[in-house]
């Protein structure tokens, strides 16, 4: 999917605010409840980690995979020749939490987010057979990146058929991809680090997990630090989702050439664990300085932003997780309303 694809098919509303994708405790109806009422622009299914192995990142992304299998080990999750208790508790809690999401969503017609691990993330974390990370072996990356491309196009049917009016957007978490890009995933041992992975082999495995979802567009998220911007660009993605409090006067020229290129940028501003909520537009009031800071165009600010919390709320407590959206909406509104 090429970049200049991707921006002709998608733009944000204005005043968009979602979720990052986690969200607290165990009820699947409370959780779609509150990530579709509080967030009319765009609305995401949320995952629910307190259940345990299956409902983590990790393990939800895991089973969707075609042909891959994987189980849980004391030492985490770790591939397998065959489809076992926990690829079947994972797709039974994805089911589940699709039930809920559709509930809330009939009628519906316009953007709807969706997350999954992306290919990199997903290789630094799961072990082959051999204890040794599935980064450390560029055949096993490439049979992951084709199996997580051909998961997730089965995944987006599934959500069209339930959701019609939906346009879904795709999230990719690569909270890892800068350690795997600097050689910082270590090894099975913990004395040594993986080598640093290829840039070029990284963005055409991200090119071909886009390219098998079709005109679907894709966001890369990560709250590390150092997320590569440019990079994600070049590979085609439709916008970034990052933590804005980690961005560095490094980072300014990135994050101004994403904007000027049509990258939709989604911006952390809000905790994601509880605590006081200031008045919504000074929440993004750091974005604003930056945004006046590069000399962008005030009116682009509430079409080129997204707002959303730090990271996901699975630390949060219900009550905070429902008003830390809905704070994250009112922000969005602000930089509509008063842009400058």
């Amino acid at each position: 999917m090429s970049t200049e694809a991707t921006e002709a098919k998608f733009r944000l509303p204005q005043g968009s605010a979602t979720g990052v994708g986690s969200m607290p405790g165990g009820d699947a109806r409370e959780a779609a409840r509150t990530a579709t009422g509080a967030l009319e622009a765009l609305p995401f299914l949320p995952e629910l980690p307190a259940r345990g192995p299956g409902a983590d990142m990790i393990g939800r992304t895991l089973g969707l995979l075609v042909e891959l299998y994987a189980r849980v080990e004391p030492s985490g999750w770790r591939f397998g020749d065959r489809p076992g208790r926990d690829t079947r508790r994972a797709r039974a809690w994805l089911g589940e939490d699709l039930d809920a999401l559709e509930e809330f969503t009939q009628g519906h017609e316009g953007l709807l987010k969706l997350q999954a691990v992306g290919p990199w993330t997903l290789a630094a974390s799961v072990e082959l057979k051999n204890g040794e990370a599935a980064l450390s072996d560029p055949g096993a990356c490439r049979d992951l990146a084709a199996s997580l491309g051909e998961g997730l196009r089965l995944h987006l049917e599934e959500v069209r058929r339930r959701i019609p009016g939906a346009r879904p957007v795709l999230q990719l978490d690569e909270p890892s991809l800068t350690a795997v890009l600097q050689g910082r995933v270590r090894t099975a041992s913990g004395y040594r680090t993986h080598r640093a992975a290829d840039r070029g082999v990284v963005e055409g495995a991200l090119r071909d997990v886009m390219a098998a979802v079709g005109d679907v567009p894709v966001i890369a998220h990560s709250c590390a630090p150092e997320v590569p911007f440019a990079l994600l660009r070049r590979a085609g993605v439709a916008g970034v989702s990052f933590d804005f409090s980690l961005l560095t006067e490094s980072d300014w020229d990135a994050f101004g050439e994403a904007v000027e290129a049509g990258t939709a940028l989604f911006t952390g501003v809000v905790p994601g664990t509880d605590a006081p909520l200031s008045d919504p537009a000074g929440s993004v009031g750091g974005v604003r300085a930056l945004w006046r800071r590069l000399g962008l165009s005030p009116g682009d600010l509430g079409t080129s932003v997204a707002v959303t919390p730090s990271c996901g709320l699975a630390g949060a407590s219900p009550a905070y997780a429902r008003a830390a959206l809905v704070h994250c909406a009112k922000a969005a509104r602000s930089l509509v309303d008063n842009p400058e």
